[in-house]
């Protein structure tokens, strides 16, 4: 059963991803199929699957933003549709389109995302339905109980053994545990340059300062996903506070010209919307290190003369470097690591970083993020023998960043990954997963890492505790939430589960994979034709096809089992064997699903990581052969 072509195509630029995803819905509402980057899996990340795709879709549409006018893929694929007749452009903030394609009326549809009724919206859908020769499906009214009361942040949720509580105005923030702490939402500052590619120099300044703050133990500081999520069209710092649920916001622009710095930053009030402090910088970019330092702790002095005196952390560059060309080297890679287009894209982020590298030897934070990014590459694109060099690569580059900076938590993160992930040695994870959470206890990502990991060895107690807490951090991240439903699996909570998928899809519904994960947690409550229609929902083969053939097996259709299974095999080979092992294990099969989990545990297949707490594989739990390899990988 191969996926039919989807008929439209989504052409964006990565910056431009949440007005992506919402026109992606917005399609999806009226009927249409559609492709765009947010579909692809770890293994799928592959010109060909991008070409494919824009040659078999009826209409593409173009987001024209400032970003993407210099974006070349974007171009690539906008001469396409044009070429071919088929090219939908819309605007998203007013930009024209580049030279060779004003030719064509954009719509704009900037201030209509979200406004399925509005004429903008309207008249994008039409055009789109015209080339499929067909009217948009009506979009039904949205009620407000789809809207959860966390992105309100007005409510707690409380779902099995854990409450996730979100509440606003930052107020148990600040008082929690009797301990006040200033809560503050770092935006992304804005790229004044006048170039679209500096915005990666932009967006790494502001990750910068978020980390300097987030490393003072007074302050606490909402994760880079939401203060990125969060709608910031409106300049509505009460409302910005509010969706956040922190009492400041500090927000800024930058400017990078002839060998100098210039960067404008703000403090406001949440509950006002009044500025607290403000000011601006011009500085040699040599001095852009003690900038982000001088800036974040101005904002800590300034906090605590609003709200107490308190002791300030000097929020040193732990991990950084001094070398201004290593930095930009760094922020280079980082951007195009986040990005995750393809292999050539992880490549050259992986250069990046070995420059940073060359530059500073000395560079932790390069040194980690290369070890990431060379588990990324053995993951996705390297053969068995690469990816044994990979692997081993990944860990001695995250040992060099806790060598070299032994109070850099993001280090001894990097180098749990490796372990557990790339070597699937849990034993040897375990100890700097810890370190990593002692080191970082208000980091929201640091947080999620861990508490996943310690899903993955079945501590549930403690997973769903760092999760929570990740949550409170991070509280417009659907990939939380996700985790939160995935500990709660691991529970045998599978009621709590979907409670908390249903959430991650409320603030994302284009997660990677969560369909599937919310047909698994409905599959073992014994709601078969939930589960179907959620694995119906799944775009990813690898993701969408082991539960159709659980399914249909359970229902005694094994010749539909089979197909989806055949199929499964057709596509992926050798890179779905932990899949394999899940499907059989539900069928009764317990000697080929081991067969099928020895073959991952030899290859090193990623998806092994799940085996030891995985409910589907229970059926296998108690024999011997199973044990024997949860003993092998360091699980018990």
């Amino acid at each position: 059963m191969v996926d039919p072509p989807r008929s439209v195509f989504l052409s964006y630029a990565s910056a431009d991803r949440k007005a992506a995803v919402a026109v992606v819905a917005l399609l999806e509402q009226a009927g249409f199929s559609v492709w765009w980057d947010g579909l692809l899996e770890g293994g799928e990340r592959f010109s060909k699957t991008i070409a494919d795709a824009l040659e078999a879709a009826s209409a593409v549409v173009v987001l024209w933003s400032a970003t993407s006018t210099s974006s070349y893929w974007v171009h690539d694929e906008a001469e396409h549709g044009r070429n071919s007749g088929r090219l939908v452009p819309l605007s998203i903030d007013g930009s024209l389109p580049p030279l060779g394609f004003r030719q064509f009326q954009a719509i704009d549809i900037g201030k209509s995302l979200g406004k399925p009724d509005s004429e903008p919206a309207q008249k994008f859908l039409r055009a789109v339905a015209a080339l499929h020769q067909r009217e948009p499906q009506a979009i039904p009214p949205r009620t407000p109980a789809r809207r959860p009361a966390l992105v309100t942040r007005r409510a707690a949720i409380v779902a099995g053994s854990v409450a996730v509580v979100a509440v606003g105005s930052g107020i148990a923030l600040r008082n929690r545990g009797g301990s006040p702490k200033p809560s503050i939402a770092v935006l992304p500052f804005a790229n004044l340059t006048g170039e679209a590619e500096q915005r990666y120099f932009s967006d790494g300044l502001t990750s910068e300062i978020r980390t300097r703050l987030i490393r003072n133990p007074m302050l606490q500081i909402v994760g880079q996903a939401s203060s990125e999520t969060v709608d910031r069209q409106s300049g509505d710092i009460r409302k910005i506070a509010s969706e956040l649920g922190v009492a400041f916001v500090l927000s800024g622009n930058v400017q990078r010209a002839a060998g100098r710095v210039k960067i404008a930053a703000q403090m406001a009030e949440g509950s006002t919307g009044l500025s607290k402090w403000a000011q601006s910088y011009e500085r040699p970019l040599a001095d852009i290190f003690a900038l982000q330092n001088e800036i974040a702790g101005t904002v800590a002095q300034a906090l605590s003369v609003a709200l107490g005196p308190r002791e300030t952390d000097a929020a040193g560059a732990v991990g950084g470097t001094t070398d201004v060309s290593a930095f930009d080297a760094y922020l280079r890679g980082r951007d195009l690591y986040e990005a995750g287009i393809d292999e050539a894209s992880d490549r050259a982020a992986l250069a990046y970083f070995d420059r940073a590298i060359a530059l500073d030897p000395s560079y932790a934070g390069a040194h980690a993020a290369r070890s990431r990014a060379l588990m990324v590459i053995g993951n996705l694109y390297d053969d068995e023998a690469g990816r044994t060099l990979g692997y081993a690569s990944a860990v001695a580059a995250a040992k060099k960043a806790t060598t070299l900076a032994p109070a850099f938590a993001e280090g001894f993160s990097a180098l749990g990954f490796a372990y557990s992930s790339g070597l699937l040695d849990m034993r040897a994870a375990v100890a700097p997963y810890q370190r990593s959470y002692e080191l970082a206890p208000g980091d929201a990502d640091i947080l999620a890492r861990h508490g996943t990991f310690l899903g993955r060895l079945r501590r549930t107690d403690q997973a769903a505790s760092v999760i929570a807490r990740s949550a409170t951090l991070d509280p417009l991240n659907a990939r939380t939430f996700r985790s939160s439903g995935d500990v709660r699996f691991v529970a045998g909570d599978n009621a709590g589960a979907i409670e908390q998928y249903r959430l991650a899809i409320s603030l994302n519904p284009t997660l990677s994979g969560i369909h599937s994960l919310m047909g698994f947690a409905q599959l073992m409550l014994g709601d078969l034709d939930a589960a179907a229609q959620s694995f119906e929902r799944e775009k990813s083969p690898p993701r969408r096809l082991p539960g159709l053939a659980i399914i249909a097996h359970k229902r005694g259709n094994r010749a539909a089992a089979q197909t989806a299974l055949d199929d499964l095999v057709r596509q992926m080979g050798d890179k779905s064997l932990y899949q394999y092992a899940q499907i059989h294990a539900q069928w009764g099969e317990p000697d080929r699903a081991l067969d099928e989990l020895d073959k991952a545990w030899r290859l090193r297949d990623g998806g092994f990581l799940m085996m030891y707490s995985d409910p589907l594989l229970i059926p296998l739990r108690e024999t011997p052969r199973f044990r024997s390899l949860a003993a092998a990988a360091g699980f018990a």
